[in-house]
């Protein structure tokens, strides 16, 4: 499978890859950077600047979005770049920011938060639902690999550090039941779990940092194949475009002390598998 370069702007920390399909466009953000761009499959991308720390997206109406900044889940008007904040997030602790993020199929939003330099245990995953916000996990360092099986029954995580993915049982509300279960172990391998999706028949696609790639694992959490692209530390995939088969991944050249020429960039693999359609956050 061959990968190409979807977008050549170049990110610190390119991550939160989300396709929005009222608009036929991929959303992506450069969390070190406060930006978030919006691009469709032609075309120049568009760029919104913020004050703070951005890094995930999830889908409310045609024209917006739910966003996660540094302190606050804010609702973004993607036709003028307005903003205005549903809720704060972990706003009374200046040394966090959020991270990985995503919509489950019962419409509320998991998103997570971490110590701005990693710190042990600083992180944890709150979900948003109905204008309710709760905190869910605690004690996370890098929280990553937030997805949704296909019919609203298990959630995953992942604590990057720990190099483990995680799963949870979800009620009819999508609350979670009783405690996490391991999924996916990659201790071994010394792999690092960043942001996944489930697709359409409900594997896991997990961006690997440091791997450059994204690997498959079944509905039992076995490897079984996996996407190589032309950047090291490889941070978020989503499937998109015409019948949501095209494989998006965002790339970070954070912590690189000579980046290549595509470190940071935005890439696209065709006809690896077919993704589920991105969930509608209630408000």
């Amino acid at each position: 499978m061959t990968a190409a370069v979807f977008d050549p702007t170049p990110c610190v920390l390119g991550e939160g890859a989300l396709w929005h399909p009222d608009s036929q466009s991929l959303i992506w953000f450069d969390i070190l950077g406060r930006r978030m761009f919006q691009r469709g499959q032609s075309g120049a991308a568009r760029q919104f600047q913020f004050d703070q720390y951005v890094s995930a997206a999830g889908r409310v109406t045609p024209d917006s979005v739910i966003l996660a900044s540094q302190n606050a889940l804010n609702l973004l008007d993607l036709r003028t770049g307005a903003h205005e904040v549903l809720v704060p997030l972990d706003a009374e602790n200046p040394l966090t920011r959020s991270n990985d993020g995503r919509a489950d199929p019962q419409g509320g939003f998991w998103i997570g938060t971490m110590g701005i330099a990693a710190e042990q245990g600083a992180g944890a995953i709150w979900r948003y639902y109905k204008g309710e916000l709760r905190r869910l996990f605690h004690g996370i360092r890098i929280p990553n690999s937030i997805c949704f099986a296909p019919d609203g029954g298990h959630a995953y995580f992942s604590d990057t550090a720990l190099s483990i993915i995680h799963k949870v049982r979800l009620d009819p509300q999508g609350w979670p039941m009783g405690e996490p279960e391991v999924f996916a172990d990659l201790r071994a391998e010394g792999l690092n779990p960043d942001g996944s999706v489930v697709d359409a028949e409900g594997a896991l696609w997990c961006a690997q940092w440091g791997a450059g790639r994204v690997a498959r694992y079944d509905t039992n959490g076995k490897f079984t194949d996996a996407v190589a692209f032309p950047a090291v530390q490889i941070s978020c995939p989503a499937f998109g475009g015409a019948g949501l088969t095209t494989l998006f991944a965002t790339s970070a050249a954070e912590g690189m002390a000579q980046p290549g020429e595509q470190d940071g960039a935005v890439f696209v693999a065709e006809g690896v598998g077919k993704g589920q359609e991105e969930h509608i956050v209630l408000l």
